[in-house]
Order: C-alpha cells, then structure tokens, then sequence
C-alpha cells in the first residue's frame, strides 16, 4: 500500500503545489535514520515521505488514531505505527528502534500535535536516535496547513529543508546530553513543532 500511495502522491502533488527540497544530500541513501520535522498539517506527514522517496518513512503516530479498525489498518499498511504520547512507557521505544536497527527510516515530529505556536519539544527523537546510535536530521516544512481545490490554479509553495545531522552533545550524564539536543533541535526548527 505504501507503494502505491507513493506513486499516488508523485502523480498528485506537483499539480496542486510547486515543490521545492533542499538538503536532501542530509537524508543517508542506506541505514536507519531518524527525520525530526514541525508539524504543522497532515500535509507535512506526507510532503516529508514524498521528499526522501524511494525511501520509506515509518512514522510514530498517536494511538488514538488506531482505534478504529478499517483506519487502524490502513495506517499499518503506510508504515505508521502507534504510541501512547501520554504514557510512552518503553514500549514506545521497541517499534523504532526495531525499525532502525534493521536500517528504517523513522519519522518523527517532536512536538506531537499539529500546532503553529511555540511548544516544548518532546525529547523522543533525541533519545530514540541516541539509543539507536543513528543520525538525527532535523527537517523544516513550510507551506499551507490544507489541501484546496483553488490550489490546482494557483499551485502554493511547499518546502521541506533538511539540516545536517545534529550533532549530539558529548555530556557525562545522559539526561543531560538529551535536554541539550532537544534544545538544540528546538532552535533548528525554528521553535515551531
């Protein structure tokens, strides 16, 4: 399915949005890496998986989304995978890492829920990306929150930027090297998560 919601997307978007990437060269060609990127719209979820084509994006997306059946499945066949953002136990940690550790790409956006004012930013890119010992890269999307019929003649802009890996500070103590990260991440997207 997530093949074919790809083609989907390559055929669809460019004849509603003038697409722009840059950084691309950030995105590793082969091994696990995690994308931290804003959320702003259900609109960057997809535009961020469309920009690292052909690599799949597994995302981290909110339980709730997963209580009904029909959706539930067709989340599992695009690669989404559930957590709990109010409890995230270890078990939030053991799908991604999973994933990583067999060379995935994962899909995160720190902030959680689709808002455009400052938030604090959530620390699991960071920590998922320190236990799995992969690069984490910072992502930036830019562009309308909806999709529009009036966007077929007027075609908005959309960008996704993505950073060089963030290099992750070298503390003593964990809990330490995770704040500054987080804070560093937070300044590289802007505040805006």
């Amino acid at each position: 399915m997530y093949r074919f919601v790809a083609l989907i997307a390559r055929l669809l978007l460019p004849l509603f949005f003038r697409i722009s990437f840059s950084g691309r060269e950030h995105v590793p060609s082969q091994g696990g890496a995690v994308l931290a990127c804003n959320h702003v719209s259900w609109l960057d979820v997809i535009f961020l998986a469309y920009a690292v084509q052909p690599r799949p994006v597994h995302y981290m997306a909110k339980r709730e989304l997963f209580q009904h059946k029909l959706i539930a499945r067709f989340l599992r066949s695009i690669h989404a995978f559930p957590v709990n953002r109010e409890n995230p136990g270890p078990s939030a940690l053991k799908t991604p890492l999973q994933l990583l550790r067999e060379g995935k790409v994962v899909g995160i956006f720190p902030g959680g829920t689709r808002k455009s004012e400052d938030i604090a930013l959530k620390q699991g890119a960071v920590t998922i990306a320190l236990r799995a010992d992969v690069p984490l890269i910072p992502a930036r999307y830019r562009g309308p929150l909806r999709l529009r019929i009036s966007y077929l003649f007027r075609r908005p802009e959309v960008s996704i930027q993505f950073m060089p890996a963030l290099e992750m500070p070298q503390e003593a103590d964990r809990k330490q090297t995770q704040l500054l990260a987080t804070q560093r991440l937070s300044e590289l997207l802007g505040g805006i998560v």
